[in-house]
């Protein structure tokens, strides 16, 4: 099974940028489409970025449209999330995972805390 590990988050000020990694086990990994998924205090998780198997097509909630890019690098089972002009509203543990139709493909990793000061 693939095991997911994300890294990266931290606390800056509004304005500012994170790059998050997440890390896959497994031989697998070039087989899913991934995306990233975050969870604010009190709200359920939603939907931030997707990427298909070969990058060729991406997908991102309006609210993070135009600020956050997603990527991966197969050969490296690594997906990233670069977040530019980070607004308060971004503070959330961001998830990976890899997406299908209503559910996920795989076990949920610890999630990396992103915290955006005003």
């Amino acid at each position: 099974q693939v095991q997911l590990v994300e890294s990266g988050g931290g606390l800056v000020q509004a304005g500012g940028s994170l790059r998050l990694s997440c890390a896959a086990s497994g031989r697998t990994f070039n087989s899913y489409v991934m995306g990233w998924f975050r969870q604010a205090p009190g709200k359920e998780r939603e939907f931030v970025a997707a990427i298909s198997r070969s990058s060729g097509n991406t997908d991102y909630a309006d609210s993070v449209k135009g600020r956050f890019t997603i990527s991966r690098d197969n050969a490296k089972n690594t997906v990233y999330l670069q977040m530019n002009s980070l607004k308060p509203e971004d503070t959330a543990v961001y998830y990976c995972n890899a997406p299908y139709g209503l559910g996920f493909l795989l076990d949920w990793g610890q999630g990396t805390q992103v915290t955006v000061s005003s």
